[in-house]
């Protein structure tokens, strides 16, 4: 067998299972693939920067993260300055935007001094970077596996592509009865043994949030554990105050077709190949995310544009400033690149969306008005 076509250990596991119990969902897939402690992508591979597969905002330019602080110190402002607050991140990558968060926050020592910062991470690979990056921060840091470690209290949160990487599951129209006319999309074994999607024998009615006019063979997909932790977040806001930041790519309306996708090497990889090699996300259904919120008593605000959202926080007069203090035109105008990716509208600045969790009866927050 030749090298492209040896099987990673993790695909030789699930080929093992799925001959055994038969196919399984899409989503479990996904979390393996990603998270599998010992074969999963995030264990095994250098996930972000110019050396993995995949880039973020707060990597691309600092004044990402630096407007996310700034919001998040106003936000603090907004719900009284409490003297002790949970700061959460989920999903923090390498550490950048919690680096460059804590970075700009020094302008207001109250709200360093009131933060204990919670990072929400289940790889142990990244953990270590962002362990790395924070090691003088100032703050106290607690790392953990999961949203319901994090103690009772006032929460700022944010969540920078972390839904994106949420398991999914996904449903295909056919041609079925009219009251259950779709099947699920599994993950099975082709004709040559090797992983390939197929649909489940059991037929399904429509689900929650689908819109009118699907045609045979339209793809639903649902993120369950997306509503679970938008619940999560929205208990504690209504328990104490605070606001939740999400920012992803994704759709501002519900909508049919396949988003799952996979990354190596900054290039689109097929899904079920090699899996542990490559990054695996879907985009984000923003409408549903704001549909749970609303359900949960939330204010909602957007989901809006990210350059539109950047731009409202003042990323141009930021980058004017930071300009002026580059003397290398080289550096100067690859800074100004960066910044101006992050809002191009025909890249990042639209297709990445922002959406706000606040209780009811809150402000507008900024970027949203």
């Amino acid at each position: 067998m030749s090298e492209a076509h040896e099987p990673t250990p993790l695909e030789t596991r699930l080929v093992d299972l799925i001959r055994d119990h038969g196919p399984i969902r899409v989503g479990d897939f996904m979390t393996d693939a990603l998270v599998h402690p010992q074969h999963g992508y995030y264990a095994t591979q250098e996930a972000l920067g110019t050396k993995g597969d995949f880039t973020t905002s707060p990597e691309i330019s600092q004044i990402f993260g630096e407007l996310i602080g700034s919001w998040l110190v106003h936000s603090w402002e907004a719900i009284g300055a409490p003297s002790a607050f949970n700061l959460v991140e989920l999903g923090p990558g390498r550490g950048t935007l919690m680096n460059d968060i804590l970075r700009v926050a020094k302008v207001r020592p109250r709200f360093l001094k009131a933060a204990h910062v919670y990072m929400i991470e289940a790889s142990g690979r990244m953990r270590y970077a962002q362990k790395r990056l924070l090691a003088d921060a100032g703050v106290r840091i607690t790392w953990a596996d999961k949203l319901d470690d994090v103690p009772p209290g006032p929460l700022l949160l944010v969540g920078n592509e972390f839904f994106d990487c949420l398991p999914i599951r996904q449903f295909v129209r056919t041609s079925a009865r009219d009251d259950a006319p779709w099947r699920e999309r599994l993950v099975g074994l082709g004709d040559d043994g090797k992983l390939a999607f197929v649909l489940s024998e059991q037929t399904y009615g429509e689900q929650t949030g689908m819109p009118p006019g699907a045609q045979p063979e339209s793809v639903f997909e649902v993120c369950t554990a997306a509503g679970e932790v938008v619940a999560e977040i929205s208990h504690r806001l209504r328990e104490h105050k605070g606001r939740a930041l999400i920012i992803d790519y994704g759709h501002g309306r519900s909508g049919y077709g396949d988003t799952l996708q996979a990354m190596k090497g900054h290039k689109f990889w097929p899904v079920l190949e090699k899996p542990g090699l490559a990054d695996i996300t879907a985009h984000v259904d923003f409408a549903a995310l704001a549909r749970q919120g609303r359900q949960q008593d939330m204010r909602v605000d957007g989901p809006v544009r990210q350059g539109d959202f950047l731009e409202r926080l003042g990323l141009k007069i930021r980058l004017e400033a930071v300009e002026k203090g580059i003397k290398d035109k080289e550096k100067r105008e690859l800074f100004r690149s960066g910044a101006l990716r992050l809002i191009d509208r025909d890249g990042m600045g639209s297709l990445f969306k922002v959406l706000c969790l606040s209780p009811k009866g809150a402000d507008v927050p900024p970027g949203f008005e």
